[in-house]
């Protein structure tokens, strides 16, 4: 438990943060000036939106980080060998990348490492502006009797991402433990089904479907959630290569698997349970599963979009809009999970299959704060 005291850099925070500042306040100012007149449900729902793109940019860069193997470009935290940027580390990513010159340390590595810490802390800045715009406009419309969304969820939104942060910080500390990585993954995911959700509820557009329908799309995120899990699980343990062929694997239907090591979630990276190396079967495992998984999302996919087709409800176009949505990302998933095992893992179609991933919780996340708005408003009347 030792790996968990993080080494803070203090002396080059305050330049990390004003960094993340300036790259906050460009898209704050662009807010700003279009926005300048709007009510205040609209002006917080405009941010919160602008908070969910960059949350989206945001992990396919940390997505890109961990694909070009730049998690450890600068093997501290906050900094980059105590310097702000790697301009003024050059001379240590220098010695690294002479010792090492395939290593974790490169000059290009360790750009990509600072580029998404400045990227995540620009979104980080967005996120403590939308907290403080929000309860400074839910207090004023208190004092003049109006009424503003509850300032709740944009504090939510700020504790999120900062235990979000924590986690990236572990991420480097604990050089790349794979459960580590794998929750700072699905947290930056939660972060943006969360602000997702917040941008519906400034505004909301109810879809009113049958119980059954709710509960039905309810089941199915809960599975890709599970899925998107199994999906870090088989990135963070580099078991993408594993099995090179589909529909078999190794060319066989049921190769030797170890589910024992695979998924032992308390290990270092490629070690075992007990510290040796971790076994090749443990990542055919950590494949499979996640292939089988797949599958069984694909088979949910195709019976909610079928549902959604056959609804007759007041509101049928739209469910025939989501059953739509959900084929094209089903199919994105698809081509880009095959291109992934066939094509060698091509770093292309890895960030395709992560934006993908993405995409399909983010659209779950809208479609239930519809429904939940639906079901309010069904209450109330």
């Amino acid at each position: 438990m030792n790996g968990l005291a993080i080494g803070f850099d203090f002396e080059p925070l305050l330049e990390l943060l004003a960094m993340a500042a300036l790259i906050g306040a460009v898209p704050l100012l662009a807010w700003q000036w279009r926005h300048r007149g709007d009510p205040a449900a609209k002006r917080l729902r405009a941010l919160t939106l602008l908070a969910t793109f960059l949350t989206f940019d945001l992990i396919l860069i940390g997505a890109l980080t961990r694909l070009t193997d730049s998690g450890l470009g600068c093997p501290d935290w906050p900094g980059c060998y105590g310097s702000a940027s790697p301009l003024g580390a050059r001379d240590e990513i220098h010695a690294a990348q002479s010792a090492m010159p395939t290593g974790p340390v490169t000059h290009g590595k360790a750009w990509m490492e600072m580029v998404h810490r400045y990227m995540a802390g620009g979104v980080g800045f967005l996120l403590v502006v939308l907290a403080g715009l929000s309860w400074w406009l839910w207090r004023r419309s208190r004092r003049e009797g109006g009424t503003t969304p509850s300032p709740w969820w944009a504090t939510l939104s700020l504790v999120w991402v900062l235990v979000q942060g924590l986690f990236g910080a572990w991420t480097v500390t604990m050089k790349l433990f794979p459960v580590i990585v794998t929750t700072h993954l699905l947290l930056a995911l939660g972060l943006l089904m969360l602000l997702a959700w917040q941008a519906e509820a400034y505004e909301p557009r109810p879809l009113r479907w049958p119980a059954g329908l709710r509960r039905a799309f309810a089941a199915f995120t809960l599975l890709v959630i599970a899925q998107v899990a199994l999906g870090g699980w088989v990135s963070t343990n580099y078991a993408v290569l594993a099995c090179q062929d589909f529909p078999t694997c190794q060319g066989q239907w049921l190769p030797p698997a170890d589910f024992g090591h695979g998924f032992t979630l308390w290990r270092e990276l490629g070690r075992g349970a007990q510290g040796g190396f971790l076994p090749f079967e443990a990542l055919t495992a950590i494949h499979l599963t996640h292939r089988g998984g797949a599958m069984i999302v694909l088979a949910a996919m195709l019976a909610l979009a079928w549902t959604l087709w056959r609804h007759d409800g007041d509101d049928r176009r739209e469910a025939r809009r989501w059953a739509r949505r959900l084929l094209a990302v089903g199919a994105w998933q698809l081509a880009s999970g095959l291109s992934n095992v066939v094509l060698g893992w091509p770093l292309v179609a890895a960030l395709a299959h992560t934006g993908g991933a993405a995409a399909l919780l983010l659209m779950c996340s809208i479609v239930l704060a519809r429904l939940r708005a639906g079901t309010l408003t069904v209450n109330l009347k």
